[in-house]
């Protein structure tokens, strides 16, 4: 008798969603099967990346690209299945007969920004080794904000220039538009980065969404794009309130946090309205990671956040506590590592390949090495009004506009009144949870 464990694989990741931009896969495949972190480091773009070694499997990913894992048992050893999803997981698992085994809890995300290690050797199961893969500077910048604007515009710039360089040159490219800092700085630094690149800027639009003719997006957006003469690139998708379902949204994103619900819902919405007007549409842009990047969330609305905590954390908005903490999800990760799901499912649901600049590490790590404290001194309104302040300045650096900031507003009430939105959307985050615990009873 064999008593050898056989241990098996199984990848149902799709290869085409990677957006690597400074190199082949191949190369980029090769730092993380040898576990060279400063490797894997220099990769620039989403990616999701396996590879095996005998019994060692070395997982890694960006913030743009979800990646989990299920850990399942077999009489003849382990099985390791790896999807973006937890329904691909499932399904596999009936198919093999093994989804007795499955639970929604037991799947694990790959925290971004480590090399995730697994030893497939049977039972009991070891741990995975998470090594961090990026791990920046903080505090290095100086205090003046000409030259942080500036930095941190242009480090947008290049990436948006290395992305547009990979696409067809004739693919037209939609910004998710809001009219907000972030939305408008992207369409901005694009519209400059292809005029810079002598593309053609008629193949760029702003997509803004309106819930049944109303909201105030719509209009914020056509003041923003108006006061820099830009208003023909801006587009109205309109929607009905019936096309606003949380239910289905949950089970887009696999999730059930309040706020990611509703931004993916209305998501959903903008991309269904592109779809239905653009059936051939391919490329999305977003501006995701913005508010993480320059910790632009109210504090105040989370009992367990201090702004010492959000100002003493590496990149708590973006990782949340850490894969160390007690708080750290093992099922989603933390922070945007969890929540960019509101972002890039939906796109993908609806067969756009999606792109968030301001997640991509090289972006994040001007970002950290902004002096928060210095420049705040603690102070809440120093805090939330510091966005602002740098991304106009390195706007105006970098492209020469002069770019109007509006006050914060989220996407999924800018795309409604406050009387629809408390229709449309409930108000107990328990009943978020329920609806998602459904889906697998």
């Amino acid at each position: 008798m064999n008593h050898q464990y056989v241990e098996r694989l199984v990848n149902l990741l799709d290869p085409s969603a990677n957006q690597i931009l400074n190199m082949s896969v191949e190369d980029a495949s090769r730092s993380l099967a040898s576990g060279d972190l400063d490797g894997v480091r220099k990769i620039q773009g989403h990616f999701a990346l396996i590879e095996k070694d005998g019994q060692l499997v070395r997982m890694a990913r960006s913030i743009g690209r979800p990646m989990r894992y299920f850990l399942a048992k077999r009489s003849e050893g382990p099985c390791l299945v790896i999807a973006e999803r937890i329904d691909e997981i499932y399904e596999f698992l009936k198919s093999e007969g093994l989804d007795d085994q499955f639970h929604p809890s037991y799947t694990r995300m790959v925290p971004a920004h480590h090399i995730v290690e697994l030893k497939l050797i049977g039972c009991p199961d070891p741990n995975p080794v998470n090594r961090r893969y990026f791990n920046p500077t903080r505090n290095r910048l100086s205090t003046d904000l000409d030259e942080i604007g500036a930095k941190y515009i242009q480090s947008l710039s290049k990436v948006c220039m290395s992305w547009l360089n990979a696409q067809s040159p004739k693919e037209p490219i939609g910004v998710m538009f809001s009219g907000g800092i972030d939305s408008g700085s992207v369409f901005l630094v694009l519209y400059d980065a292809m005029l810079k690149l002598g593309i053609s800027p008629s193949r760029l639009k702003a997509f803004t969404l309106s819930i049944d003719g109303r909201g105030d997006d719509a209009s914020q957006s056509m003041d923003f794009l108006k006061s820099l003469g830009l208003e023909l690139f801006l587009e109205i998708i309109e929607a009905s309130p019936d096309s606003i379902d949380y239910k289905k949204a949950i089970a887009v994103i696999e999730d059930y946090k309040p706020l990611d619900v509703q931004a993916a819902a209305m998501g959903l919405a903008l991309c269904q309205g592109i779809r239905g007007r653009y059936p051939d549409w391919k490329l999305l842009v977003d501006g995701d990671g913005g508010d993480e990047n320059l910790k632009d969330y109210p504090i105040e609305d989370n009992p367990e956040l201090t702004i010492r905590s959000v100002l003493n954390n590496t990149m708590l908005y973006q990782e949340g506590w850490g894969v160390e903490a007690v708080k750290h999800s093992l099922t989603y990760s933390g922070g945007q590592s969890r929540g960019h799901v509101r972002s890039w499912a939906p796109a993908r649901k609806l067969g756009f390949s999606g792109f968030s600049p301001y997640a991509l590490p090289d972006v994040i790590e001007v970002a950290e090495g902004i002096p928060f404290i210095e420049l705040t001194d603690w102070d809440h309104d120093k805090l939330y009004s510091l966005k602002g302040d740098i991304v106009r300045r390195g706007v105006k650096a970098v492209t020469g506009f002069e770019m109007p900031a509006f006050p914060k507003r989220r996407f999924q009430h800018g795309a409604t009144t406050g009387d629809m939105f408390s229709k449309l959307f409930p108000t107990n985050a328990a009943t978020y949870r329920r609806a998602f615990l459904d889906m697998y009873s």
